[in-house]
């Protein structure tokens, strides 16, 4: 009978501070769910709030860098998508999501939404 008071009280606990991990992924959760529904704002919202509570969890980093990016293409800010890709592969190049990142960028790059050189072209000057 001792159990069932301090089941509760930890019960309580975790309602009242919330359970980090749990916590994190639900957000997640959420911005899968807003994803597959074509909202970008309220994936970019739950986004967020996985961010700052996953400060001491960083291996979902990976994870939520590139659902950014995949947002990112959605709302035809394929620059902004192509530079978080290239945040994973340099941040977390032994990753899947590094991986698929690198496929994301050789995808722009194929639909010329991501230039293979810089946009800056260079002239010699002509005397």
């Amino acid at each position: 009978m001792r159990f069932v008071p301090t089941a509760a009280l930890a019960l309580s606990v975790l309602s009242v501070t919330g359970c980090t991990r749990w916590s994190m992924d639900h957000h997640l959760n959420n911005a899968y769910s807003a994803y597959e529904r074509g909202n970008c704002e309220q994936v970019m919202l739950e986004l967020s709030k996985v961010d700052r509570e996953s400060r001491s969890r960083r291996y979902v980093q990976p994870e939520v860098s590139m659902m950014r990016g995949q947002c990112l293409e959605r709302q035809k800010l394929f620059i902004d998508a192509a530079q978080t890709y290239q945040y994973i592969i340099a941040a977390y190049p032994q990753s899947e999501y590094a991986y698929r990142a690198r496929a994301r960028l050789e995808t722009l790059q194929s639909l010329g939404h991501y230039p293979t050189r810089s946009a800056a072209a260079v002239r010699p000057t002509q005397f």
